[in-house]
């Protein structure tokens, strides 16, 4: 009798074609998850390292300058343009600097918000591999076992050796499933936090910026009541 090899890579090719494909996608899928999670760390180490940098620097300055955007894509650098834009865009409307604050606080928001989906993307999918992973896998499961039972009916024997091979191929499947869906729902739970932390800071970052504007138009309304003419972006400029 020949031997029957019960070795991953054995017990695959010897699968049939249903808990064969079951397997291919579990692959792939943790694959797939693998991926997201160095990409998605990467670009939070770089997100954090950014946030806490143009922290550091505003702090330090105290006002908003051109000089303090090291990178348009940075949400910081974002947000910075966005004000200096909505200065420039308002000098003509002197009278209104309430409208001012409440126009740049709307555009923070819609910053933040942006950010907050950019960040959020590939959690979604590390999240329905990790839900639809063991359900793959189970499917593959029951597929094999019934593809077992089968062989028994043709075989006319119910010997283990005729058996085996079908449920070890099928508990093959549930494995892959498991190991597909565990490293899945972990990498989610972490990043999930890091996003967290990450939105937390940017709304830190967001409320500085805010305070910067509101000292700006303090100084616009005593210009004002000063009879001086108002010089919107005056910071923006550089003095």
């Amino acid at each position: 009798m020949t031997p029957i090899s019960f070795s991953p890579w054995s017990m695959f090719l010897e699968a049939n074609i249903v808990v064969q494909i079951v397997m291919v996608i579990l692959s792939f899928g943790c694959l797939l998850s693998w991926t997201i999670c160095i990409a998605k760390s990467i670009e939070l180490f770089i997100v954090h390292r950014n946030l806490y940098t143009e922290q550091v620097i505003l702090q330090k300055s105290g006002k908003l300058e051109a000089e303090h955007i090291h990178n348009k894509k940075c949400v910081v650098g974002a947000m910075i343009m966005a004000v200096l834009d909505e200065y420039q865009s308002s000098k003509g409307i002197t009278h209104d600097l309430t409208g001012l604050k409440e126009r740049i606080a709307m555009t923070l928001e819609r910053v933040e918000a942006s950010e907050g989906r950019r960040l959020l993307k590939g959690t979604g999918l590390l999240a329905t591999i990790g839900a639809t992973a063991p359900f793959v896998g189970l499917f593959g499961t029951v597929w094999g076992i019934m593809n077992s039972f089968t062989g028994i009916v043709a075989a006319k024997a119910t010997s283990l050796t005729v058996v085996a091979p079908g449920i070890a191929e099928a508990l093959l499947a549930t494995a892959l499933g498991l190991v597909t869906a565990i490293p899945a729902v972990i990498l989610y739970n972490i990043f999930s936090r890091n996003i967290m932390h990450c939105r937390a800071h940017i709304a830190d970052l967001s409320t500085l910026i805010m305070r910067i504007v509101s000292r700006d138009v303090s100084q616009m309304t005593a210009q004002q009541g000063k009879g001086q003419v108002i010089q919107f972006g005056l910071r923006a400029a550089g003095e």
